[in-house]
């Protein structure tokens, strides 16, 4: 990653997700409902898109801005669109 991101922030969520991750495997290994271990899943989905989500809004106010000023608007536009489309594979 570059400076479009908060680094420590990112990574303080990719954190939380691992526990939410790790979690939702010690909850498998229990047998705990399943309704239960959905919930934690669908929770922690959320928790990952929501990360994706503030990558992008990043990308977009820091490095499609400045590609757009030092005169690479093709070139930037066709790697903002990269980006939307993997991202929304995600949903």
């Amino acid at each position: 990653m570059n400076k479009c991101v908060d680094h420590v922030a990112i990574q303080k969520r990719l954190k939380r997700i691992e526990g939410q991750v790790r979690g939702i495997l010690k909850m498998v290994e229990e047998d705990k409902p399943c309704e239960d271990i959905l919930m934690q899943i669908s929770a922690a989905k959320g928790a990952l898109h929501k990360t994706g989500e503030v990558i992008l809004e990043g990308h977009l106010h820091h490095c499609v801005i400045d590609g757009i000023k030092s005169g690479n608007g093709d070139e930037t536009m066709d790697k903002l669109m990269s980006a939307i489309n993997q991202f929304s594979k995600t949903i």
